[in-house]
Parts: structure tokens; sequence; C-alpha cells
């Protein structure tokens, strides 16, 4: 292998876009592709920002030629040489125009035959690509992907430096605090039996930093979750974090309406038009049924509890006499593409939900296909001008608990969206989702949970019923939804202890219990608390949705697999014996039995 000897690189790739042909040029990382055909040999040089040609022939000295021919895929070399227009243009790259008569060249590193091709049209098993995830960065698509993350960052930084905001690092190791998922805990070799937990998010560190002074922060913070197994999760994932002093909900809303914007616009070139739409949760899930709709394509849903008590269809008329919901969507065209076999399909998504099944008609000339035949004709007539039906069109109903109802036909509403009508306009849709409930009931455990987290601040006119009618309160909470996800949420946050404590009693902790989680943030409300609030975006599914990627594994450097492994490296894996030994930890099996290995 050559040294690097007097080369030293002045272009990456895209720069030579800047560059003059006839300019002496020097560039420098992997060959992406080599071709020899006799007295001219051409060789595509990859770095992190694109693909450049190499040229070759003959003229050159013999050894700079021989030396050419030796090159194979992967080779890292450095060369250098006079840019020229390219005679055999390729409109398929950006530099496609051009090339560099290579004059001198080092070849620095050789490289073995990798398990996939370097390119981006490879078709092989995503855990190979993660086995090998060093190479797979070199990928043209994800080395993109990852100097966008970069400028979604830079804007971030550059955003809320301008209006005042403060960069603070929060601790990784902190204590255990209930945050609705399990914590990651850190064993501790100093102080045995007893561990710290990593954040699944700096919530409570960031209203202390407000307490303490801190105005405005905000911070680019890894947090953890150790979650079920769920498609497209991370058990480690990146927050854009802020929380601010002195604010309202419209406050906290204008300001990071206007940071999408800028970021949409400097890094996607992409106007966002503001203000944002607002829209209740409630109005949400009685149209869309999700607390993130996507609200690019109709196919909203329709209540039909009204007038379904005596419609003659029993199923609807039980639902009714049970203080159920009769709820369905109507979709135009499309009675002809659903067939039995997908009618099946489409009701095990409802039953997914909890629904018991699903009623499906198809609009017909005499208007007796599936459920319609047992509606009495009044009935008929009325749901036939309230949905502005057609023959051709199809109906879809659940009938049940309401909040089952509406949760299931809004699964129900993107699949119908995704097998027949897949073409949406491009374009981003965004939003705010407001006034959420501040609670959620477990039927299981017979308690309340906090529907966000438990230092959000009841809207002022509900507080008279936080105890008395606790699922009636809703929240000062705010969530941002983009073509159907939801990419940040925060609240205004209690600043006041009695209330505080009073949202503390309406989850049924006790005293001892409030004083062992959080005695600490009571404590330092003692001190005076400013008002505050803030919010939090999950900084991979921006970067996912702002790059039109299926994944956020296509936007992390070093993701892991749904199991939360690490196949590169190899993790989790066993700590030897003597580690456990420091830990003051024993390893036990299923069964109970002390492992004898670690």
């Amino acid at each position: 292998m050559d040294s690097m000897q007097e080369m030293r690189r002045t272009h990456y790739c895209l720069d030579l876009l800047k560059a003059t042909p006839g300019d002496d040029v020097c560039v420098a990382g992997f060959i992406a592709r080599f071709r020899d055909i006799g007295n001219l040999c051409f060789a595509d040089l990859r770095d992190f920002t694109g693909i450049v040609q190499l040229a070759f022939d003959d003229s050159t000295s013999p050894e700079l030629f021989e030396k050419a021919k030796s090159l194979k895929s992967e080779y890292v070399v450095i060369a250098s040489g006079v840019l020229r227009e390219r005679s055999n243009k390729n409109p398929n790259i950006p530099t496609g125009n051009l090339e560099i008569f290579v004059k001198s060249m080092s070849i620095l590193s050789i490289a073995k035959t990798t398990p996939f091709e370097i390119r981006d049209e490879v078709s092989v098993k995503e855990e190979l690509l993660l086995r090998y995830r060093y190479l797979d960065i070199r990928r043209p698509s994800l080395a993109r992907s990852l100097a966008m993350r970069h400028r979604i960052t830079k804007v971030t930084r550059d955003f809320f430096d301008e209006n005042r905001f403060v960069e603070i690092e929060t601790p990784i190791l902190i204590n255990s605090t209930p945050e609705g998922a399990r914590d990651y805990v850190v064993p501790s070799r100093v102080h045995k039996g007893r561990f710290f937990a990593l954040p699944q998010s700096p919530q409570i560190l960031k209203q202390l930093l407000i307490v303490g002074g801190v105005d405005r922060y905000f911070q680019i913070a890894k947090c953890f979750r150790d979650e079920d197994l769920r498609a497209d999760r991370q058990p480690e994932f990146t927050q854009i974090d802020i929380e601010m002093a002195f604010c309202t909900p419209e406050d906290v809303m204008d300001l990071n309406e206007r940071f999408i914007a800028r970021l949409f616009r400097d890094v996607l070139d992409y106007k966002i038009e503001l203000p944002l739409r607002r829209m209740t949760y409630k109005e949400a899930m009685e149209r869309y049924g999700s607390d993130k709709p996507d609200t690019r394509f109709g196919l909203e849903i329709t209540d039909i509890t009204d007038i379904s008590g005596e419609c003659g269809f029993g199923v609807f008329e039980n639902a009714v006499a049970d203080n159920g919901k009769v709820l369905l969507i109507y979709a135009d065209d499309i009675s002809e593409k659903v067939t039995r076999k997908e009618q099946d399909a489409l009701t095990s998504i409802v039953k997914t939900y909890g629904a018991q099944g699903l009623a499906f008609a198809k609009i017909t000339e005499d208007g007796q296909h599936g459920f319609l035949k047992f509606l009495n004709k009044e009935f008929k007539e009325t749901l036939f001008d309230r949905l502005k039906a057609k023959e051709g069109g199809a109906i879809f109903a659940v009938a049940g608990k309401s909040e089952v109802s509406y949760t299931s036909l809004g699964s129900l509403r993107l699949e119908i969206q995704n097998r027949y009508f897949p073409a949406l306009e491009n374009g981003f849709d965004v939003l705010w989702i407001t006034e959420f409930p501040l609670f959620e009931f477990d039927a299981e455990t017979n308690t309340y949970s906090a529907k966000h987290h438990p230092f959000t601040s009841p809207m002022d006119e509900d507080l008279p019923i936080l105890e008395t009618n606790p699922l009636k309160c809703r929240a000062k909470a705010y969530d941002m939804v983009i073509n159907g996800n939801e990419v940040g949420g925060g609240s205004i946050r209690i600043s006041n202890p009695e209330i505080q404590n009073r949202m503390f009693n309406a989850l049924g902790l006790s005293k001892e219990q409030i004083h062992e989680k959080f005695g600490f943030l009571l404590e330092a409300y003692e001190y005076g608390a400013p008002p505050h609030g803030g919010l939090a975006f999950g900084l991979d599914r921006l970067a996912m949705l702002m790059l039109n990627k299926k994944s956020i594994r296509e936007v992390i450097a070093f993701p892991k697999v749904q199991s939360s492994a690490d196949l590169m490296l190899k993790a989790p894996s066993k700590l030897d014996d003597i580690q456990l030994k420091e830990l003051g930890l024993q390893i036990v099996s299923n069964d109970g039995d002390e492992q004898t290995d670690s």
C-alpha cells in the first residue's frame, strides 16, 4: 500500500461542482466501481458527499496505469489530476458532467470482497446490513440521510440560540422515575445493591432548571426506554427537548411551529404555512379515530348513533341500547375491489382494537347487499342521504363501546386508504392536536394514570372536577402531527405544589409514595417556581419524515433491531464472573436456580 506522500485532498466530490474544468484537484475516498476497457480505464470514487469519475489512459506513466488496473471495489485511494468535462455524461449523479484525469494516485488501503454490494438499490436482508453497518453507511442514500440529520440538528441549535435558549446537558445516570415505560437500570459498583436508571426523558431535570432560573433551556437529548418489542421503535432515541418559563400554551406552540417552518425551509427548501391548524383531541377522535390523524385524505368517520336506535339491524340497536356508538366509514367507487377475503382481513384489523366485528355493505342498485338488507327503508334512505352514497360505494361500520369503536375505525381508515387509494400528494400536512384528556383509566388495575405524565397541568376550568370526574379533565397539552405521525408533544407543567399534590392524589399515590418518588421536586417548588412549559420533538421520527424514509433505522447511524439487540456490536452481552462479583450481582435462570456461568 502507498502512503499519501505529498498529496492533500483539495475537494470533496460535490465541491467539484464549484470548480472549473482545467483546475488541478485532489480527491480521496472509496472505489465504488471500476471499468477496464483496454487502453482506458475508469473508476468511480465515492466519498461522504457523492461520487466522481476518475479517468486513466495509457498516455500516463506505465506505473500509474498498472496501479489503476489493480483497483477493486472499496479500495481506499487518494488521487490528484485535472478536472475536465466528461464525454459520456451521467445524468444520474450531480457530478455526471465532470471527471478527473488522474496524474497521481496512492492506494491507501485494500479491501476484501464485501458481503453485499455498496449501492443504494442493493436487495439483501436488513439483518445483514445491520451486521455490517459500517459498510452500509457507505451507501450514498444512508450517507445523505446522516448528513441531512446533521443539518437538522445544526438548524435546531441555530434557531433556539437565536431565541435566547441555552443548551444544557442533563445527566444520563439518574434515579428511576415513573414515565410510562420500564427504565434501563445500571448497577453501581460503589453502592452495591443500588441502581442508577437511564433517563426516559429529561422531564424532571428540565423543570428543575426552570426552578433554578434558567429561563429557556434546550437539549439534543439521548433518551432510553426498555419497552416491549414494537416495530420501528428504538430502545435509545434522541429528542429535541425544550422548556421555557413564563409561558402559555400559545407561546409554546407559536415558538415551535416557527421552528418547524424554519427547519423545513432551511433543510428542504419547503414552505410550511403558518399559523398551523389546531384541532382538539375530541374532534380528532370523532372525525379520524386517532389523536395523530392523517388529514391528507378524507374517509372521515360518520356517527349514526342518533338514528340507529330503531334501524332494524340488531347489532346497531343493541349498541345504542348499551350507550355505545354506531360509527362508519363510507368510500366511493371501491365496492368491486373489496373481496370476501379482504373483508375478512379488514375485520381482523378492527378486532385487534377490541371491536366485536365489522359490518360491511356495498351500495348496489337494489340496496340489498350486506347489512343493508336488515335495515328498514326509512333508515336506509336517511343513511344514504347523510352519506351522499352512490352506487359503487362501500360502507364499513363498527358498533360498540365508544372508545373502541373510534380507535378501531381510525386504524381501519388508514388501511382502506393504503389498500384502495394509495396515491397521496407529496408534501407535509402539519397540525396541532390540543386539549388532551388529563387521565386514562386502566380497567384491569382499576386505577387512573396520566395521559402524558403526572406534571401536566389541568385546564383551569377543569380544576374543580380534578378529583370528582377525572376522565372529563382536559390537559394543557399539545402534540404536533405531520402526515399522521406524532413528531412532538408537550404541555404546560404544574408549578403550584397544591395542584401537584392534588394530581398525585387523583393518581392514587400515597403520601409516602409521593415523598419517595417526587419529594425533591415538591421541595424545589417551595422555593419558588415560575410557571413553565415545554415540548420534545422525536428527532429520529422527524428526520425520517423529512427525508421520506420508511423507518427510523434509516436515519440513525447505528440502530438496533426490534429485539433491542445490536447485531454489529453483538450487544447485549454477558459479563464475566469478576465483573458480576464487583457489582454484587448473581445471574438467576428462569427456574430460579443460580447460574454458575455469567
